[in-house]
């Protein structure tokens, strides 16, 4: 999701897994200087397995792979090794990165273990990665887990410091990213996030907006060079999904709002390639045949099975749009004309597949009595109708705000606090633009019993919020919406506007909202509650900053499935 003035107002070439290349063969291997220019990371655990990722860079002319190896240990000196893999290959074909699904080879569950990764040399000695912390899933009986949860992280509208906070956590299991890892934009100066004060010192690269497969590697390879990037990778394993801003803006199966097939070719292949440099930067298990489908599932122990899902690129219908699917009728908008294409059923968010598969995860997890059912998600499911600010700030005050805007920016608020008087969506791109699919979710979510948690990432808020089913009547789940680590948000747009509250009066649903706070999400799951920690960074202009908690929220089961109403703590 790309929030700016306007909007305020099969060709991976992936084999099996790249465990495979510890076995694969190369006649001429490459000889010359190394560095480990992006760091190190860790990914998609299991209670036996780790995901374990690095870029090596040649600095010298390739006529082959770069051989290395690979050393995990119970300690970070390496005094402990516990087990090694010799003989990774980096190739030009995977843009030197590599991916080492290790499962087995004495990693055993709930542990934490170091890592490095070393490139042998010619003297007998090697080139060594940073070191890096990963941790197997707890099997069994647990008694907590913490999740890092984070979102939308835009190079140059500012540093990443709610990545640094991340690596200087005490404890974190695994940090879960919903997407938006990088943004597709290129860096004029009427690109999105470039009117920012640091944005000089961070312009993308490459410098235009990226379209080929060179273009999406580079770009990856430049969030990778960050620090605070590399420390949060180092720290914990990563659990990642993609949203739109990995492929473009407002992406859906069939394309995007932020490509043009007249100037940027086919979106088939636009997508595999922003797919290929995915799955070759991020420390995330292959897919399979269909790339698309990076729905997967991961049990912590009795506590809880967090179900990462896929919202983009697989089965997503066109979103609506007002300007083009709400007529205007004798000088007033058709609601009802617009209300009939919104629930209609054939416009999805996920196909029959990816929800068969929720079924079952969701109904076996409650089953087998885990405490929790996370779902990893990219957009907020809440219902969130536009907000009224001249209920919230009195005429007086909103006739104040009116007057300093922008012509056209003002008539976009009035036209908001107008839509605000109907029952329908302030954001079409989120879970609130297919509502028929939403209720599939929550159906799935009351037959099993279940005690779900939603995460959502992509509006650039902290959202706090309880989920009702479409009658009003039955609580099905909590919602917790991480802000961004830098992308703007509504707030920084309109700054000193209530907006957060303006969300609350206006929404049942909706407990608390802050729209303009960078940070993350620290979730704390436990049998019995899960608390929610709104983490809020001083600045992302400066990387001197200070981390604080903006809330805190706790949520409890309900008897019989579902969840009791939320309470600040």
């Amino acid at each position: 999701m790309k929030i700016d003035r306007r909007k305020v107002l099969g060709l991976l070439g992936l084999s099996g897994a790249a465990a495979g290349e510890a076995a694969a063969q190369s006649i001429n291997d490459y000889k010359g200087p190394v560095a480990f220019e992006h760091g190190v990371a860790s990914g998609d655990p299991t209670t036996s397995a780790v995901v374990f990722w690095t870029r090596v860079t040649p600095k010298g002319a390739t006529t082959g792979d770069i051989r290395l190896d690979l050393e995990v240990a119970a300690d970070p000196d390496f005094k402990t090794p516990v087990t090694s893999s010799k003989g990774l290959r980096a190739r030009a074909s995977r843009d030197w990165t590599v991916k080492h699904d290790l499962d087995g080879d004495g990693l055993k569950p709930g542990t934490e273990y170091w890592y490095r990764f070393k490139v042998p040399n010619q003297e007998g000695g090697a080139v060594t990665s940073p070191v890096g912390r990963a941790k197997t899933l707890p099997k069994g009986a647990t008694k907590d887990v913490v999740l890092a949860v984070v979102s939308c992280s835009l190079y140059p509208n500012g540093y990443f410091n709610a990545y640094d906070a991340i690596a200087k956590l005490k404890r974190v299991d695994a940090v879960v990213h919903l997407g938006d890892y990088i943004y597709e934009y290129g860096g004029d100066p009427k690109d999105y996030g470039m009117n920012s004060p640091v944005a000089a010192s961070r312009t993308p690269d490459p410098v235009h907006e990226i379209v080929t497969l060179d273009d999406y590697r580079r770009r990856h390879a430049q969030y990778k060079t960050d620090p605070a990037a590399q420390a949060a990778h180092a720290r914990a394993p990563w659990i990642v999904v993609w949203d739109d801003h990995e492929t473009a803006n407002d992406s859906w199966i069939g394309g995007a709002e932020n490509h043009d097939p007249k100037t940027e070719g086919d979106w088939a292949t636009r997508k595999a390639a922003a797919l290929k440099a995915y799955y070759e930067w991020m420390p995330i298990r292959e897919a399979g045949t269909l790339p698309e489908a990076a729905w997967r599932g991961f049990q912590f122990g009795d506590v809880a099975s967090l179900l990462m899902v896929e919202t983009r690129l697989t089965a997503r219908t066109h979103e609506l749009d007002y300007d083009t699917d709400m007529a205007i009728v004798d000088g007033k908008p058709d609601v009802a004309g617009f209300v009939k294409k919104w629930k209609d059923p054939a416009h999805r968010m996920m196909g029959d597949g990816q929800e068969q598969w929720l079924a079952d995860q969701v109904g076996a997890s409650a089953k087998a009595g885990t405490a929790w059912q996370v779902l990893g998600n990219q957009v907020v499911m809440a219902r969130v109708a536009p907000p009224n600010l001249k209920a919230t700030m009195g005429e007086a005050q909103f006739a104040g705000l009116l007057a300093k805007l922008p012509e056209y920016a003002a008539k976009r608020v009035a036209q908001t606090v107008d839509m605000s008087a109907y029952d329908i969506p302030s954001n079409l791109d989120a879970w609130d633009g297919y509502p028929a699919d939403r209720q599939r979710v929550y159906d799935i979510f009351t037959a099993a019993k279940a005690r779900p948690i939603v995460l959502a990432g992509d509006s650039h808020m902290f959202w706090v919020n309880e989920l009702w089913d479409d009658a009003g009547k039955t609580r099905v789940a909590a919602e917790f919406g991480a802000t961004s680590v830098t992308s703007p948000g509504y707030g920084d747009i309109l700054p000193g506007v209530p907006l957060g509250e303006a969300f609350v009066q206006r929404n049942k649903e909706v407990k608390y909202a802050h729209p303009s706070a960078k940070g993350f999400l620290l979730l704390t799951l436990e049998h019995g509650k899960a608390t929610g920690e709104l983490m809020q960074v001083s600045t992302i202009h400066k990387t001197d900053y200070t981390t604080s908690v903006l809330k805190r929220f706790v949520v409890t089961p309900a008897s019989g499935g579902g969840v009791e109403a939320l309470k600040e703590a």
